[in-house]
């Protein structure tokens, strides 16, 4: 096969077949492709688009160029929740458990943060002693015995996916649906789960900036599930404002436990509710998502999601009291209150602003290489829909250095008006495979 003529074949709109994406994955994973040439054929997908088949060949090369987990030994049906990524969005450390503590087994590989949104492993770092780093052999066995584990993902997964983006991010040609699609989910597919539901944020905040996109993205994930055999849902929700109460890691740990204890915020315990809900019928653990949902309220109640998550902490190397006494995590040395300077309605809180004033004070990070400060970041007390008046506590700023500047910008994220005319709904839609 010649490289030019598959780019000629997809600048022209005409596609490619699975032995040609294959080829075009293999060699460039191998580095006998140059990156000038996968680059023009990445913007050749960027303006032309993939045909749904060409997409998941495309997932598939990309799931099988590195190691593939096999999850067979561990009884059950195994169901993956993935992220898009926003902030404040503690979901996986408080749905796994919950899920878990169902009966359910839940494995799950994560990452950590890059940008202004967080990582579940930097969160998890927050816990004294907690380790990520299991063998696969530990992996396995930690689930068959108390049906959770979350672990960093193995650098061998997926290397054509890393070598991709890498490209991608200087050629301009990351925000491609098909090739974030395929991003996502060669991951999810070589990290062995049997089924996945995928979290898609939309908004300021998110990936995909409105509903529309996200919406595209959803059905282009769900129709590659569908086609690698494994049930799919996606639940396309809001990333404008952030998620529940806390940005930061060990300030998102404390939010989770919280959480899990029946205290947390409505739209963060109303979602991972909805996340977890769908991941039991895709488990078949529930016939449907009445009963699920009920399942898992009772199990909220009866605070089982936090001794599970409790017991995996101990599991993996850390302190388990930090359950019962939140004063074991980082904290900050100093609080900063967000005092408002108006009067009326909380129409918004841009979560990219707070997202950004969070990597500001030190919580995020800009390169994969950057150290963080685990006790940082800012807590909201008000959400959109609120009325405050002028010296209302808006929140707190968790800070370790001086953040005046992080003041302003977190002021900056606030649009405060006499009436109330912005957006409460938390989730959007739905995408089904089944």
């Amino acid at each position: 096969m010649n490289v030019y003529d598959l780019i000629l074949k997809t600048r022209n709109g005409r596609g490619l077949c699975e032995s040609e994406i294959n080829f075009l994955i293999e060699n460039y994973t191998q580095g006998k492709i140059p990156d000038y040439q996968m680059s023009a054929w990445c913007m050749a997908v960027y303006f032309q688009g993939m045909k749904a088949d060409e997409i998941s060949y495309l997932t598939m090369a990309m799931a099988n160029s590195g190691m593939r987990y096999d999850l067979s030994s561990i009884k059950g049906i195994k169901i993956d929740k993935h992220s898009t990524g926003g902030v404040g969005d503690t979901t996986t450390l408080i749905v796994a458990p919950l899920v878990a503590a169902c009966g359910v087994p839940v494995a799950k590989m994560s990452g950590r943060g890059l940008g202004h949104t967080g990582g579940t492993l930097d969160k998890l770092s927050s816990i004294p002693g907690f380790t990520c780093e299991l063998s696969q052999a530990q992996f396995i066995e930690q689930v068959n015995q108390i049906k959770l584990a979350i672990i960093g993902q193995s650098a061998e997964i997926t290397p054509a996916d890393k070598k991709l983006y890498a490209l991608r991010d200087v050629t301009a040609t990351v925000d491609s649906l098909p090739l974030i699609a395929s991003s996502i989910m060669s991951k999810k597919l070589a990290a062995g789960a049997d089924g996945f539901v995928l979290d898609v944020k939309a908004g300021v905040g998110g990936f995909m900036q409105n509903v529309e996109q996200a919406t595209e993205l959803a059905k282009i994930m769900v129709a590659i599930g569908k086609q690698a055999n494994k049930p799919t849902v996606a639940v396309i929700t809001n990333m404008d404002q952030p998620l529940g109460c806390m940005v930061g890691n060990a300030l998102e740990v404390q939010e989770a436990i919280l959480t899990l204890s029946g205290e947390g915020a409505a739209d963060l315990t109303e979602l991972c509710l909805e996340l977890a809900s769908e991941m039991l019928v895709l488990a078949k653990h529930s016939r449907n998502y009445s009963e699920a949902r009920q399942l898992l309220e009772k199990k909220l109640s009866a605070k089982a999601g936090l001794v599970k998550f409790g017991e995996m902490i101990a599991y993996q190397g850390g302190n388990a009291k930090v359950i019962e006494d939140l004063g074991l995590l980082p904290k900050a040395k100093r609080q900063i209150a967000i005092v408002s300077q108006q009067t009326g309605y909380i129409n918004s809180i841009n979560a990219l602003e707070i997202g950004k004033a969070a990597m500001t004070l030190g919580a995020g990070r800009q390169k994969q290489d950057q150290s963080i400060d685990l006790a940082v970041g800012i807590e909201l007390k008000k959400k959109v829909g609120d009325y405050v008046e002028t010296g209302d506590i808006l929140g707190f700023i968790h800070a370790n250095q001086e953040s005046g500047q992080v003041l302003e910008q977190v002021l900056s994220a606030f649009s405060i008006q006499p009436n109330f005319t912005g957006n409460q709904d938390l989730i959007y839609n739905k995408i089904t495979s089944l």
